[in-house]
């Protein structure tokens, strides 16, 4: 199997397992987010935070969505440049979120995960798509 086809598995399976960690994200949000505050807060710093969290999770899922759009495609699926960016961002941000989890970081950490993590495979294949479907428009 040589090196470009052993990419696309493993995009795959880094994005996936991004995307399962998100999904676990979501669904304990509360305790995540109470881990945030501080020991005595109020409702309305509670929902602050939550809001800012699904507003966080929310781009990212969007960033899946554009992302894996642009493999199932077929437009970035055999691009070598972006499966290692792609594989390269997503198992780092799978390593940061458990890390993110477990030791209960502040939820502004996130973000700096959601920007080179997902955010920027996603503008990255907005990017690609562009160049393939402009040079696609000059050929005919």
């Amino acid at each position: 199997m040589s090196a470009i086809n052993s990419l696309v598995p493993a995009r795959f399976l880094t994005i996936v397992a991004h995307l399962l960690i998100v999904i676990i994200i979501f669904q304990t949000r509360e305790d995540i987010v109470k881990a945030c505050l501080p020991w005595e807060f109020t409702q309305e710093q509670y929902n602050s935070e939550d809001m800012k969290l699904v507003i966080a999770l929310s781009v990212t899922l969007v960033s899946f969505a554009i992302e894996l759009a642009g493999f199932f495609s077929g437009v970035s699926m055999f691009n070598a440049s972006q499966a290692l960016l792609s594989t390269g961002a997503h198992a780092s941000a799978s390593v940061a979120l458990i890390f993110f989890v477990f030791e209960d970081l502040d939820c502004t950490d996130y973000w700096w995960i959601l920007a080179f993590c997902s955010v920027l495979p996603a503008v990255m294949e907005i990017l690609l798509f562009i160049a393939v479907f402009g040079l696609a428009k000059k050929q005919y």
